[in-house]
């Protein structure tokens, strides 16, 4: 075989020898100009924040050996961009790479952490025993701590705005709102959190509570605190299903805030797989003849899931089979498993700097209400898990000609013609923005909004007017959504300074209905107060 034609069998198709010589000649002369600016002293900066605590610069060692690591994951991230792979593998490939590479930082390991053994030199050795405390700590925990948990309680200083339960069953309690202004508006907004988290992201402190807010701008708001299920529920309760969820759980909640309010119609908003749901709820509603929906908005929600982001890389048959034959019939996925997943999509920062702050330099972690948010996880049952994966990640069954089958019913998302808000968060991992505006494709050409917001899955979406914090694009009043895609959106979009929310209620506030005056006390008689928000089914931890 002659030099021109071997190769390097790799992962995938074959990779160039040739190719591969290049880079492995790059790759040393890079080094061995990286040894020269060393013995010079004139190593410059790293260009990444883990690597910018003066320990860094003032140690020649550390500060050779940050480079070099950088300079070895772009070695690694050249070869991957050198094979040729289907679009799956490389996506693996290039997961697995990446944990890897972030695991293998000097930032992570104390006698190579600078800034960590200078901590230990000025407490005396306090800094490590700390550390060794909180590592303790966590592996009793099960998790990471990212923030001073100590420091928030449900019902006092996180999901604190002032309601009541009216309703509960086994999937979900319904919490009414009190007004904050005399006057409201008639038709009433339902809102419908994710499951896989508890509520309360949409009302963390009282300055960036989502809830708070629409409360301010006259809306009557009902919303829905999901069951978190533990091992020792009954059996019924680990074999709760998709079905289940739309029927006893978002329709449900549908029905009784018709009957709370006395409105034939209400606004629904779904967050994330919230939004998945609510869609889907109101599909199977049109199904079954009913039309309860004045309108619909969805917040970061994926109804078309072509593309799935960084989240393909756990998709595929042989795993969906698996968690089939393992939770299929009943069981829990724990929420532990699912936090773990999300932090590994972002492991520098959501792992690896807990590990350097938290265990080598036996830092606290500050105190942080979303991040207290993120630790408060959710079990789902087996059935209602396993049915979401196939349907929607692997098989994209909610965006095909038909709908999907759901009971003796189908939900069909072509059939919610109703006016839509949908938001997306241009730096979200978890969906895409491309993907949440796809959904405008899977619904009927109506009086669509699509607004894309800055920052990520989370921050994006907590963006409260008052702090005058980001900005957010869109179309100019009147030019179709509907006709472009993703791309062309971009290119046409305005940049629009401050908070979204702005632009959400000016839209809501035409499809709410004349004001009347409030009502200030809660329930009615046939559903009477249970307890004060925020309920009792978001205080219970997972186990």
């Amino acid at each position: 075989m002659s030099s021109n034609n071997r190769a390097f069998q790799g992962f995938g198709k074959p990779i160039d020898a040739t190719r591969c010589a290049e880079l492995q000649a790059r790759y040393m002369q890079q080094w061995q100009e990286l040894w020269d600016q060393a013995q010079r002293g004139a190593l410059p900066p790293p260009q990444d924040r883990r690597f910018a605590d003066a320990a860094w610069q003032s140690n020649p060692t550390a500060l050779f050996n940050a480079h070099i690591w950088q300079l070895s994951v772009q070695a690694m991230n050249e070869m991957l961009d050198s094979m040729e792979l289907e679009a799956p593998q490389r996506e693996r490939l290039s997961f697995s790479m990446m944990q890897w590479a972030e695991a293998m930082s000097p930032s992570n390991y104390l006698m190579l952490n600078p800034q960590a053994l200078q901590t230990m030199m000025d407490t005396g050795g306090q800094s490590v025993l700390e550390g060794m405390s909180n590592f303790m700590d966590d592996w009793q925990k099960g998790r990471l701590t990212q923030t001073d948990e100590s420091q928030f309680q449900l019902g006092k200083n996180v999901g604190a705005t002032p309601g009541a339960v009216v309703f509960q069953n086994d999937i979900f309690q319904l919490i009414q709102y009190a007004p904050t202004t005399s006057m409201v508006h008639a038709v009433p907004l339902l809102i419908v959190p994710p499951c896989i988290n508890k509520f309360y992201i949409l009302d963390l402190q009282p300055e960036n509570s989502f809830v708070r807010h629409a409360l301010d701008q006259g809306l009557t708001v009902y919303l829905m605190s999901w069951r978190n299920p533990q091992p020792n529920d009954a059996a019924h309760i680990h074999a709760l299903s998709w079905q289940d969820y739309l029927e006893q759980g978002v329709l449900e909640a549908i029905r009784v805030s018709q009957e709370l309010s006395g409105q034939e119609k209400i606004n629904t908003l779904g967050f994330c797989i919230g939004g998945t749901l609510l869609a889907s709820a109101l599909a199977l509603a049109r199904d079954k003849g009913q039309d309860p929906a004045v309108s619909m908005t969805l917040l970061t929600t994926m109804l078309d899931f072509t593309d799935v982001g960084m989240l393909n890389v756990f998709i595929d048959e042989a795993q969906v089979a698996f968690r089939e034959w393992q939770l299929g019939q009943g069981g829990l996925l724990n929420a532990r498993e699912l936090a773990s997943t999300f932090s590994f999509l972002r492991p520098a920062e959501l792992v690896w700097n807990y590990v350097n702050s938290n265990y080598l330099q036996g830092k606290k972690p500050p105190a942080f209400d979303l991040l207290y948010w993120n630790s408060d996880g959710t079990h789902l049952p087996g059935p209602f898990f396993t049915w979401y994966l196939r349907n929607t990640y692997l098989e994209n069954r909610l965006v095909q000609k038909g709908g999907v089958p759901v009971g003796a019913h189908r939900a069909d998302l072509s059939q919610l013609d109703l006016p839509v808000y949908l938001y997306g968060s241009k730096e979200d991992h978890i969906v895409p923005w491309q993907s949440a505006y796809a959904s405008l494709q899977a619904l009927p050409a109506a009086q669509h909004r699509f607004v894309l917001g800055a920052s990520g899955h989370i921050a994006g979406v907590i963006n409260p007017p008052a702090k005058q914090r980001r900005n957010y694009w869109v179309l100019q009043d009147g030019e179709p959504v509907a006709t472009l895609d993703a791309q062309q959106y971009m290119e046409r979009a305005q940049s629009v300074p401050g908070s979204w929310w702005s632009d959400w209620i000016a839209w809501l506030a035409p499809l709410s209905g004349s004001r009347r005056r409030a009502k200030r006390r809660l329930g009615h008689a046939r559903y009477p107060v249970l307890e004060d928000a925020p309920g009792s089914y978001v205080k219970v931890r997972a186990s």
